[in-house]
């Protein structure tokens, strides 16, 4: 603990009339930042104890055994090699800008990378090899995404977006020989490769009209025709869709039939499914199945937490199974012999490790020691699930981060922290943030999955789609009833914080219960529905709308009047701390710009940090560090008695 330093000039400005205040605009770094004070060099140091921690990400697996990883070492997220289990981690890539995303062109030791500029998702393509330099694959202006290899790496397939259009299209080359990159096939909507024949003359794609529904297609590469598979089923999500041994046959993920997600087998010439995961609870998150098509590995997001199940996948028998750590994952993959598992993990006290797991031996190895810094994971808190109940009686989860050693009947200040998506699922994975705040702010930190959140079954998925959208903010007002509650929790000291659609989240939980609150932390948040599916980027224009509601029927268009934080401002009365990336192309910048300004010229309080090398989220370690500070700043004042009306 440390106390934070408050200039005597940012004193006089939160008690002085609002009116009467003038916006003070610095610059740090690649920050603009308004009505910010200077940071306190403690705040600094302590932010600095936390932001040091860094991941091992599992990638993929070379054809010699070893494995490529994505960690930081530096300002951003690049790819590592590790030879053998607790190798050195020898860096490949050394960009200022993060890579996304690597994957190994099979039987060779090159792979491909993903990575954009400054957050603005126009990913592109590098082909790279163990040493040496990077060659583009893709165009600029392009968005490019979802690569996928055959199975002797002489074709790779990906899905190209251009600016302003909506549009999809296949793009392949091969890796190996070179040449220029040819179209095979155009959309009108998103879609994404998912695996090639063995043959080579098919591929699976995958159109996704929504976060709820998906449909799949097979392509005849010679002639260019795509015929939809099993086009009588009800709308469903599939993800992860490959080729059976054979051919005539895939595998998926699905909701089909189901409130939860299921291993399925699906017959292309029928299109009749067939449930490989019957009575599991909970849904499925992931898979991989060797490419022999005998050993299947999958997880199941059971409350939050992964478990991980191999098997035989022709007579289902279990098989030895690992015993890991609890968690959640975050990688799955089969050597190309089936013989090894890849599994990285990530946990409340963990960063994110990667393992291996011995299918013929049952021996479970670590290949990576992630570190958190300077921080002992003994005085972590370990976040607890609970549930509280609706207005309408529904049960919704949410994690709670307590501080460390504050005995139980001691109130804390409380951060409601909420997810965004807004089809995503807080879990309970390395969260520097809140145990950043729960330790620092001594704080409790809430991070409630609100109705519409995954990992619930598709029911509740949906409870908050286009004009039930604010039942999801009344379930916030039905958690400040449970935090009035418990004695360890201080009501009068409550501050609500999201990002992206958790952004509006904050915004719309602000207009609702701002007598309940003290202030409000919002980053790239939607501020006006109408405003933001104009401006959103045309290859995700469709998709939000399914989401959300069209903004081009007048119905929708009047529910987006009444319930957007723009048109409803002035209920907001207490102070409000807005981010934003410059470069974002989901929530644009002028959601925050118009949001900042409303509130300042409806006489409320709001500080304002632009980064103009960020995009949805920010990637960069200085920038991320800013924000924690500022963050700081500003909750400390919130919880600060003196400082809270």
């Amino acid at each position: 603990m440390f106390k934070m330093l408050v200039a005597s000039t940012a004193l006089a400005a939160l008690v002085a009339p609002l009116s009467a205040q003038t916006v003070e605009t610095r610059h740090v770094g690649s920050a603009t930042l308004q009505n910010v004070p200077a940071i306190p060099a403690e705040v600094r140091d302590a932010v600095q104890r936390y932001q040091n921690s860094r991941a091992a990400l599992f990638e993929d697996w070379l054809p010699d055994g070893s494995m490529l990883i994505a960690t930081r070492f530096g300002a951003t997220q690049q790819i590592h090699h590790v030879a053998v289990p607790g190798g050195a981690r020898t860096q490949i890539s050394f960009g200022s800008e993060p890579i996304a995303e690597a994957h190994v062109i099979p039987g060779s030791d090159r792979f491909v990378t993903v990575g954009d500029t400054g957050g603005d998702e126009w990913f592109q393509l590098d082909l790279r090899g163990l040493a040496g330099t990077a060659t583009r694959l893709t165009e600029p202006t392009t968005r490019n995404q979802s690569p996928v290899f055959s199975k002797d790496g002489s074709l790779l397939v990906w899905a190209r977006a251009t600016r302003g259009s909506a549009a999809y299209s296949l793009i392949g080359v091969d890796p190996k020989a070179g040449g220029a990159p040819r179209p095979l096939y155009r959309a009108d909507g998103a879609i994404d490769p998912a695996d090639i024949a063995a043959d080579k003359n098919r591929l699976i794609f995958v159109r996704s009209l929504s976060n709820r529904e998906d449909q799949l297609f097979e392509l005849d590469l010679a002639t260019g025709k795509a015929a939809r598979i099993a086009p009588k089923t009800a709308p469903a999500i599939y993800q992860k869709p490959r080729y059976l041994p054979g051919g005539r046959s895939l595998i998926a993920i699905s909701d089909s039939g189901s409130d939860t997600r299921q291993l399925v087998e699906i017959d292309l010439a029928t299109g009749r499914q067939t449930v490989l995961t019957p009575g599991l609870g909970w849904g499925v998150e992931d898979y991989d199945l060797s490419d022999d098509g005998r050993v299947l590995a999958y997880a199941i997001n059971e409350d939050g937490f992964s478990r991980v199940v191999v098997q035989d996948r022709v007579t289902r028998r279990a098989l030895p199974q690992p015993a890991l750590p609890r968690g959640v994952l975050t990688a799955l993959k089969f050597t190309p012999d089936g013989r090894r598992l890849a599994i990285g993990l990530t946990s409340a006290t963990s960063a994110g490790d990667v393992w291996s797991w011995d299918v013929d031996g049952a021996a479970l190895t670590r290949w990576t020691t992630s570190e958190l810094g300077e921080l002992d994971p003994a005085g972590l808190a370990e976040p607890e699930l609970i549930r509280f109940t609706s207005f309408d009686g529904l049960s919704v989860p949410a994690f709670v981060y307590r501080p460390k050693g504050v005995p139980a009947d001691r109130p804390t200040p409380v951060i409601i922290d909420i997810h965004g998506g807004p089809e995503a699922q807080t879990r309970p994975v390395w969260n520097y943030g809140a145990q950043y705040f729960a330790d620092v702010l001594q704080a409790t930190v809430i991070l409630p999955n609100v109705r519409g959140s995954d990992g619930y079954g598709k029911r509740y998925l949906n409870l908050d789609n286009a004009e039930k959208r604010e039942d999801s903010v009344r379930d916030i007002g039905a958690l400040l009833d449970w935090i009035a509650r418990q004695p360890g929790l201080d009501a009068k000291r409550v501050a609500v914080y999201g990002q992206s659609y958790g952004g509006y989240m904050s915004l719309a939980v602000m207009t609702h219960y701002s007598d309940r609150l003290v202030g409000g932390v919002e980053r790239y948040g939607i501020s006006n529905w109408t405003t933001f599916l104009e401006n959103t980027e045309a290859y995700r224009r469709d998709n939000r709308r399914a989401e959300y509601g069209d903004e081009r029927d007048p119905k929708m268009r009047k529910v987006f009047e009444a319930i957007s934080p723009t048109n409803n401002v002035g209920r907001i009365t207490r102070p409000m701390l807005v981010m934003q990336g410059a470069n974002d192309p989901r929530v644009p910048q002028s959601e925050s710009d118009q949001v900042v300004a409303k509130l300042r010229a409806a006489g409320n309080e709001a500080w304002y940090v632009l980064f103009a090398d960020e995009g949805h989220g920010f990637l960069k370690k200085p920038n991320n560090d800013l924000r924690r500070e500022v963050e700081t700043v500003f909750l400390r004042r919130l919880f600060d008695p003196a400082a809270t009306k």
